[in-house]
């Protein structure tokens, strides 16, 4: 009798493990890169500016979700773009969690420091590296405190119009995507139980108000938009950018014609955009347990740019990356596809341009799509080879992207990814 009642504990006790194992977790953590003294900031390709002050802090923020033996990193930082071979030394540093799955993406502020390394003609950069490498070792202490609060916790995801003047396409004011995904993890135990963890969202704008005339160094619109969602519901809100290329930017655009770029402004779009999260997210269903799958594959880009191949050949950001390579006519990066409870989700590796997303989206297996533009590589714009020097608007997309292959080569590998796995969403 005492071995069968032995034997019942044990069998007890393996079930309970197993469903505690196969519990979906969550927990995030956020450090601040803001740095300590005026380094050059960048908005794109060129020589960066050098500013004279500050306007909000800029922050790395993690969200990790974890059921079962899956486990995922999703990283936001305020910056114009995160090369992966930054990432990379992160990655590295990062205990429990696979490369793999470990998406860094950024916000795309453009009044933040330089991480590209952008040379000049001369194949001089302005880049601090003291600066960036501060940024790799808090992205890595970020994700593994995120790792250290894994906590039970339930899941909302939802996707809608965000309604009001945030966002329009500069070249073709209508022709963009005013659908905003968001992904809302909630404590299900202890004192902040019912509580957010975390809310992401995601949305293609360009964060540029203020942009690298003002000459701040500043997380732009994100700031705000951060600081209205833990002042509302509480816990760490962040942001992952989409397809916002070709240009999806901040409507900031005033009756005389003119813009206006100030902090005023960031406050505006930045709090409007995060009561339309909060709005969206409100009613969605709450997901027990929801599933959590994570796949990727390394897919090879050719760079026909000139002026793109120079940053590659010539950026101290990338010297490691140089490191036994003999030309960069073609460049490889990594591209994830996540199932998050309802969610999909497909990362970007660049600006893709909204026609892009708009047909990546229609493909996935879900009615809750989502696009992480900018993550885990940054390599400028991507066009379908329609309109690759198709336009005279288009010529400097076209010269700052890889090449026309790359919007064609990036939907049929995503799509794959998309076809192959074993996601059943609806």
């Amino acid at each position: 009798m005492k071995m069968k009642l032995l034997t019942l504990v044990s069998l007890l006790l393996v079930f309970s493990l197993n469903i505690n194992a196969q519990t979906f977790e969550a927990g995030a953590a956020m450090r601040d890169i803001t740095p300590k003294y005026l380094i050059p900031i960048s908005g794109g390709m060129g020589t960066p500016e050098m500013p004279t002050g500050f306007k909000g802090r800029l922050t790395v923020r993690a969200f990790v979700l974890e059921k079962g033996a899956t486990k995922i990193a999703i990283v936001s930082i305020d910056n114009l773009g995160w090369p992966a071979y930054l990432g990379d030394r992160s990655r590295q540093l990062i205990k429990g969690i696979a490369p793999e799955n470990i998406l860094i993406g950024v916000t795309h502020a453009h009044s933040c420091p330089d991480a590209y390394g952008f040379p000049d003609e001369k194949g001089h950069s302005a880049a601090d590296l003291k600066y960036l490498d501060m940024c790799v070792h808090q992205i890595a202490d970020a994700v593994n405190e995120a790792v250290s609060k894994l906590q039970p916790a339930s899941l909302k995801t939802a996707v809608g119009e965000a309604k009001g003047k945030i966002a329009y396409n500069y070249y073709a004011p209508e022709l963009y995507d005013h659908r905003c995904g968001v992904i809302q993890a909630i404590a299900t135990s202890g004192e902040n139980a019912g509580k957010p963890i975390v809310t992401l969202v995601n949305y293609a704008i360009h964060p540029e108000i203020l942009g690298t005339k003002q000459k701040l160094i500043s997380p732009d619109l994100c700031g705000p938009l951060y600081d209205r969602i833990e002042s509302e519901v509480g816990g760490m809100a962040m942001f992952m950018n989409s397809a916002q290329g070709g240009m999806i930017t901040a409507d900031n655009r005033l009756e005389n014609g003119k813009e206006a770029n100030d902090w005023a402004e960031c406050n505006r779009i930045g709090d409007l955009l995060a009561d339309e999260a909060l709005r969206i997210i409100k009613p969605a269903p709450i997901q027990e347990n929801p599933e959590l799958y994570c796949t990727s594959k390394v897919i090879t880009f050719p760079v026909d740019s000139k002026e793109m191949r120079f940053v590659f050949e010539h950026s101290p950001v990338a010297a490691a990356a140089r490191t036994g390579k003999k030309d960069f006519s073609t460049i490889s990066t990594r591209i994830n596809l996540l199932d998050i409870g309802k969610a999909q989700v497909l990362t970007i590796p660049g600006e893709a341009l909204p026609n892009i997303g708009f047909y990546v989206k229609r493909k996935m297996n879900t009615t809750q799509p989502m696009l992480f533009g900018l993550t885990n590589d940054a390599f400028g714009y991507m066009l379908t080879k329609e309109d690759f020097n198709s336009f005279d608007r288009y010529k400097y997309v076209s010269r700052t992207s890889l090449g026309e292959m790359t919007g064609e080569i990036y939907e049929n590998e995503a799509l794959k990814l998309v076809n192959e796995s074993p996601s059943t969403i609806k």
